[in-house]
């Protein structure tokens, strides 16, 4: 593969000849990578197996793990389902564009490799310019998961997807970072009641306002058991730095405590902790010898999710050990950033205070 290009592109006015540029890679089956309002994503024609495929080779992703298509209408959902509940309709009034995916029974238009074999597919209509100027340029539903190498923290700006996919992707359209910073909410409609696999940018308490018996699953899966996910963003090891990670839970005193000691502790026998904290917490961790990386203020949940995932590539770029992190209450924006430390951790919790 040639060397990966790297096009800039407004992400409020996307210039039609460089998106342009990048649809005929996307019809010429290869792959682009884009940003949208959660994280960026690796783009392939959603209708062409054999492109859908280079996704999987490029991520090093197994391929029993589904991918979610995107798509640049609400209308266009009856092109890649083969039935469009009531509940789906409303859903996408009140919250398409945006960051919630819809699982649905798959139509016949979609190949295999895009459901990992199963018999539902994923679908949403991303909150973003630059994509959805790029399906409309495509002409085509684009099949894509995190910009990433399969297990690694998600990508928020074009630089994390040069680091992680240079060379395995024809085009980086580099819009800047992404605002939202966390992956979509995954609800599934074929379960009833209606249930969230995969929290994400859009809250669990909005899902409910419009539909109450909305419900979530926690699930863990590992690799040899993920045959049949539903939805990607489903294993235990997921959005994982190079560096082992540690979750911290308990109230937020105690666990600074805990995460100084740590860090003391990993420095008196050589080795060099990352700390991921809130802000009010760093003047806490003075003379700890470790690397601090911040999420922001700690009344500010979406800042933390937007800062999360470059938070954990600064440390890994760091060369640390280990990275402690604090846990958060799982509630709001909370509960997609729990569920991506818990993940990125492998169930690795320490129970403080």
């Amino acid at each position: 593969m040639p060397e990966t290009l790297v096009i800039p592109v407004d992400p409020l006015h996307p210039d039609p000849a460089r998106v342009a540029q990048a649809a005929a890679v996307i019809r010429a089956g290869e792959l682009v990578a884009f940003p949208t309002e959660t994280v960026y994503g690796l783009g392939a024609n959603a209708l062409d197996e054999a492109a859908v495929e280079r996704i999987f080779a490029a991520k090093e992703r197994p391929a029993a793990d589904p991918l979610i298509v995107h798509i640049a209408a609400p209308e266009e959902l009856e092109q890649i389902v083969a039935e469009v509940p009531y509940a789906a309709w409303r859903l996408a009034e009140r919250f398409w564009p945006g960051p919630l995916t819809l699982v649905l029974p798959k139509g016949t238009a979609i190949p295999a490799a895009v459901c990992a074999g199963g018999k539902t597919v994923a679908v949403r209509m991303p909150a973003h310019a630059i994509p959805l100027a790029l399906i409309r340029a495509a002409g085509v539903p684009i099949a894509a998961p995190s910009a990433n190498r399969f297990s690694r923290p998600s990508p928020t700006t074009a630089q994390h997807v040069l680091d992680d996919l240079a060379g395995r992707v024809e085009i980086i359209l580099d819009g800047g970072p992404t605002p939202i910073g966390v992956e979509s909410t995954v609800l599934d409609l074929t379960a009833d009641p209606p249930t969230v696999l995969r929290p994400g940018g859009l809250s669990l308490e909005a899902l409910r306002a419009v539909l109450p018996t909305v419900t979530v699953t926690r699930r863990y899966l590992a690799l040899d058991t993920v045959e049949g996910a539903a939805s990607p963003g489903m294993l235990l090891k997921h959005y994982s730095p190079r560096a082992p990670l540690y979750l911290y839970s308990g109230p937020p005193e105690a666990i600074t405590a805990a995460l100084r000691n740590e860090a003391l502790r990993r420095a008196a026998e050589g080795e060099r902790a990352g700390v991921l904290i809130f802000d009010e917490d760093e003047a806490r961790l003075a003379g700890a010898a470790a690397a601090i990386s911040l999420l922001g203020p700690r009344g500010d949940l979406d800042q933390a999710a937007a800062r999360l995932f470059a938070a954990l590539r600064e440390l890994d770029a760091r060369g640390v050990d280990a990275i402690l992190a604090c846990d958060v209450e799982p509630a709001g924006a909370g509960l997609a950033i729990h569920d991506r430390l818990l993940r990125a951790a492998e169930g690795k919790v320490v129970l403080v205070g």
